[in-house]
């Protein structure tokens, strides 16, 4: 269930070693641009010290710090209060990032920055190899290690931020080789060859990795391997840095030559680790299937895997669970481990594939009688009794070091007899239900194979040249594939057996969705018959949500979007879903959300093609839709709460998603994206009589959605529902649609569009008698026209808008309105008529009580109060509006106040204050593409340098303003033009 409460210093989590990330319950928090995440981390690594503002200013900048530094310091500190306290009330002292005595500090326990906890695992590592105590140095080291996700910092600017960064990843490297003395120590020299192998790949330089890679090589007999490491090094040492090796990887490579006896395990460890590598007892049993030649990749997996096998667990009996879907490859990774890990296990290994996906599952009995059998006991000798029998495995399984591969388990309870009862031996489980739990075991996820992985395999099978001659029909074949193993082996085959199919032909077959099942086949081989095991298993109910989840095109879904498609309450919908995810046949990648394989999807859309009516299917996509709907406007009632549009949207029947306040909704907004955008294209092709609900969702999400990120894709949605609401003959969906679309194209600046979209969309609102949408149309078009240069024709548009707010009953609109009436009547030279309107507007917007509305007529006043002569008293409107803009984070209305507020520090001739704000402006709107506000910033820097003495650059940034304003064809333009027309020839 959705989770209502606020993050709080004790619930935040903080990720450093990697891209830096905040974490409130496991949900990511935005930490916004990447200089605010670059203080951030400068705060989060001082430990809750204080730092003073000089000192952030020189982290983020050193010796380039821009004039406006300080300013820029303090919304950063504003911002992240936000971000890490959403619930704080207005006034209310902050308790995380904290300002203290010209400085600020950020108060998170240690434990909660993972640098910090890094940190104090080294220490540990350390107190325990001091001591002795090689075992718990070993898992302190590998604790530590496991906080990695990246490269720490990653991405951050700024000299601290890059200093930093060196310090972690030096501290990092120096773990790995601590974490490889110990394993050394304790006898797990061949574990670690991969690993050594790829580091010092990287590090080439890097000495003491290098004499641990020759010590592991020669300890697992590969003598001739070591010494080839050791040339390999000093070579390299001798050709970059013109030196010899030093002493202890000399001496090494001396005691290599020589076979030292000292190079071999402390006899302690010798002893613990069992018979030596290499001894076969007679008749010890070797069931492994053959491995597969041409397996590829998963080299780290396999590395953790094979650690879990041979890691000393004091009395446990090590136990690895590889767990995936269908086809992902568990098997052949499993048969792949086990021979690698043969050395281990002298004394044999057992194998037996438990049929845990068909009708009849190998019965636990039979399979010890087999077990037994194997390892020389008299079938006399063999018990009845299944628990007499598991304990005679037992017995003679002790003091034996053999390796179990129990492959395809169908649950614990058919495992559970099978499992030995001493330390020596290892378990490797393959199973796809996730539910397998057993005491102590490793659960390994096997996912799909990476692009690169998928490719190897590829080239693997059909060859090599072939992959070469057409790397992009390859890529698109492997994608194909859902990078799934089975369904490549599958098509590299076909291509292996067709040497006169090109890969782009065969890519072409797969082209068609309804028939990719039918053409991944090769001989016995088949994805769906691998499929349809799993499905085949599952109860009616789970069989049932598995093909109405995969009904929604979204590539994930969240728990309530799920309970909507399954018309049931969440509780029932997470058993469901879990349920399924358990059995693999569905993924749950983090709490609440759930996704499918593109080829299981393809399988479950199949079965619900065969199994569902076609009403029941669109009743199912009808449901999603509602649900979203209901919830973007829970959200737009939170974020606009005075709009009359909530009033004229389609009914809907579902309460959906709630939200505790502005915060949240933008979260769920920012995280829903994609989840928004699928299910409203879908129901746009597939559901005709959903063109209300869908074009009221379009209009409705759109108005939400801040910056320029999603307006391509926004403008494809609005031209796609729009088409369609034509086809239809439903003008009120396409004036909606095309309302959009017009306000779209004004965001971009292209203004032709926007008024041609904008005209027919009041056209088309007119003839439907929808009066919210001729209200929004007319409003925006009147905006239009005023910042095209042409007041006369936009009041009489903005005069209709705000007589509709009337009928609308719709206060909020009508103060809006009114402020932008006001900005009209400036321009036609009315100036008191202006003054009145804009004042008015301020008084209705307050009596509203809404927030957003009352920031935006404070800054339309400000503007109007410019341009009449009193800055002093419009920089008090534009800084109330624009605390309010950074509190909603409203980034776009931000830069435009910053730039109104530049324009009144310049007429006060406070030039400094004025460079000040524009420079704030003018990074905001860059980061926003928002061309008209970055115009706006570089009018003001012209004329603020220009008089602070730096004409030449003052004149520079007016140019660059003339040349947007012009684009935009905005009346702007023409006093830049003045301002170069009077400035000197030199400047020009």
């Amino acid at each position: 269930m959705r989770d209502t409460t606020e993050p709080s210093a004790d619930r935040l989590h903080f990720q450093l070693l990697g891209p830096v990330r905040a974490l409130a319950d496991d949900r990511h928090v935005d930490l916004g641009a990447r200089q605010q995440r670059a203080m951030l981390a400068v705060l989060l690594l001082r430990g809750g010290a204080t730092v003073s503002s000089d000192e952030l200013i020189d982290a983020l900048w050193g010796e380039n710090a821009p004039p406006q530094a300080l300013g820029t310091i303090r919304t950063y500190a504003s911002r992240l209060r936000t971000l890490l306290e959403p619930g704080r009330a207005a006034r209310t002292p902050a308790t995380v990032l904290v300002s203290v005595a010209g400085g600020y500090a950020l108060r998170v326990a240690p434990e909660r920055v993972d640098a910090h906890v890094f940190e104090r695992f080294l220490a540990d590592a350390a107190a325990a190899q001091s001591t002795g105590d090689t075992s718990t140095a070993h898992d302190a080291y590998a604790a530590a290690l496991e906080l990695w996700h990246g490269t720490a910092l990653a991405g951050l600017p700024g000299p601290y931020c890059e200093r930093q960064q060196d310090r972690l990843s030096e501290a990092r490297l120096a773990a790995q080789e601590g974490l490889f003395d110990c394993a050394l120590a304790l006898g797990r020299h061949a574990e670690l060859v991969p690993e050594l192998t790829s580091l010092t790949a990287e590090h080439p330089l890097r000495e003491r990795l290098r004499a641990q890679l020759v010590l592991a090589l020669y300890r697992c007999g590969r003598q001739v391997d070591a010494l080839a490491a050791y040339a390999d090094a000093r070579r390299l040492l001798v050709e970059e840095l013109g030196v010899e090796p030093g002493p202890e990887l000399a001496r090494l490579h001396a005691q290599v030559l020589a076979g030292d006896p000292a190079l071999a395990l402390p006899v302690a460890t010798a002893t613990a680790a069992g018979p030596a590598e290499g001894r076969r007892p007679a008749g010890a049993p070797f069931q492994l299937p053959a491995g597969i030649p041409d397996f590829t990749g998963r080299e780290e997996l396999l590395g953790d895997v094979r650690g879990a096998l041979t890691a000393a667990a004091g009395p446990a009996v090590p136990i690895a669970v590889l767990t995936g879907i269908g086809g992902v490859g568990k098997t052949t990774l499993a048969v792949h481990a086990a021979h690698l890990a043969r050395p281990d296990f002298p004394d044999g290994q057992l194998y037996v594939d438990l049929r845990g996906t068909s009708a009849d599952a190998a019965d636990s009995g039979s399979v010890l009688a087999h077990f037994l059998q194997a390892l020389d006991v008299p079938e006399p000798d063999i018990p009845d009794d299944l628990e007499q029998r598991a304990a005679l495995y037992r017995s003679v399984l002790a003091d034996r070091r053999v390796l179990l591969l129990l492959d395809n388990a169908h649950d614990a309870a058919q495992l559970r007899p099978l499992l030995p009862g001493t330390a020596g031996c290892a378990v490797l489980v393959t199973t796809r239900s996730r539910a397998v739990t057993l005491g102590g075991a490793r659960q390994f996820h096997v996912g799909v194979a990476s692009e690169a992985e998928a490719l190897s395999l590829l080239a693997a099978i059909a060859g090599e040249e072939r992959v070469t001659a057409e790397p992009r029909a390859a890529a698109a074949l492997a994608a194909a594939c859902g990078h799934l193993p089975l369904a490549v082996r599958i098509v590299a085959s076909r291509l292996a057996s067709r040497p006169g199919w090109t890969v782009a032909s065969l890519v072409a077959r797969l082209d068609d969705e309804r028939r990719r099942l039918d053409e991944l086949q090769a001989g016995d081989l088949t994805v769906e018959s691998t499929f349809r095991l799993g499905y085949t298993h599952l109860p009616a109910d789970q069989a049932r949500a598995f093909r109405l989840l995969a009904l929604a095109d979204a590539p994930d879904l969240p728990l309530t979007a799920a309970a909507a498609l399954l018309d049931c309450d969440d509780f029932t919908a997470e058993d469901l879903a879990e349920g399924l995810a358990d059995a693999g046949m569905l993924e749950s990648y983090a709490p609440g959300r759930y996704r499918f394989h593109d080829l299981l999807r393809l399988y479950a859309r199949r079965r619900a093609e065969r199994t569902e009516a076609p009403e029941d299917r669109r009743a199912a996509v009808a449901r999603l839709l509602d649900h979203l709907l209901a919830t973007v406007g829970n959200a737009s009632r939170i974020l606009e709460p005075d709009h009359a549009l909530h009033r004229h949207l389609h009914p809907v029947t579902t309460p959906g998603t709630g939200f505790a306040d502005a915060g949240e909704a933008r979260q769920w907004l920012r995280r829903e994206h994609i989840t928004l955008a699928a299910g409203l294209a879908q129901a746009v092709r597939e559901l005709p009589g959903a063109l209300r609900p869908a074009g009221d969702l379009l209009l409705t999400w759109s108005g939400l959605i801040e910056g320029p990120a999603h307006r391509d894709e926004l403008r494809r949605l609005s031209e796609l529902t729009a088409v369609a609401a034509r086809a239809a003959d439903d003008p009120r969906v396409e004036a909606r649609a095309r309302y959009t679309l017009g306000n779209l194209h004004y965001y971009t600046d292209v203004y032709e569009a926007a008024e041609r979209e904008l005209s027919e969309a009041l056209r088309l609102a007119d003839a439907a008698d929808d009066p919210m949408c001729r209200h929004l149309a007319a409003n925006a078009l009147g905006i239009l026209c005023f910042a095209t240069d042409r007041p006369a024709r936009a009041l009489p548009l903005l005069e209709q808008a705000r007589c509709l707010c009337a009928a609308l009953d719709d206060k909020g609109s009508e103060a809006r309105v009114l402020a932008n009436t006001a900005r009209v009547r400036l321009a036609l030279d009315r100036p008191r008529e202006a003054e009145r309107d804009a004042a008015e507007a301020v008084r209705i917007a307050g009596a509203t009580g809404n927030g957003p509305t009352i920031a935006m007529t404070l800054y339309q006043h400000g503007c109007v109060l410019i341009k009449t002569g009193r800055p002093d008293l419009a920089a008090r409107q534009l800084q109330n509006a624009l605390g309010s803009f950074i509190e909603q984070q409203q980034r776009g209305w931000e830069g435009l106040a910053w730039a109104r507020l530049a324009e009144c520090r310049l007429a006060e001739w406070r030039d400094e204050d004025a460079v000040s704000c524009a420079e704030q402006s003018l990074t905001i709107a860059r980061d926003l593409g928002k061309t008209y506000c970055q115009g706006l910033a570089l009018a003001v820097l012209g004329r603020a340098r220009t008089r602070l003495g730096d004409p030449s650059r003052g004149h520079d940034h007016l140019r660059e303003a003339l040349a947007l304003f012009e684009g935009l064809g905005v009346p702007e333009a023409a006093s830049v033009r003045e301002l170069l027309a009077g400035a000197p020839a030199r400047v020009r």
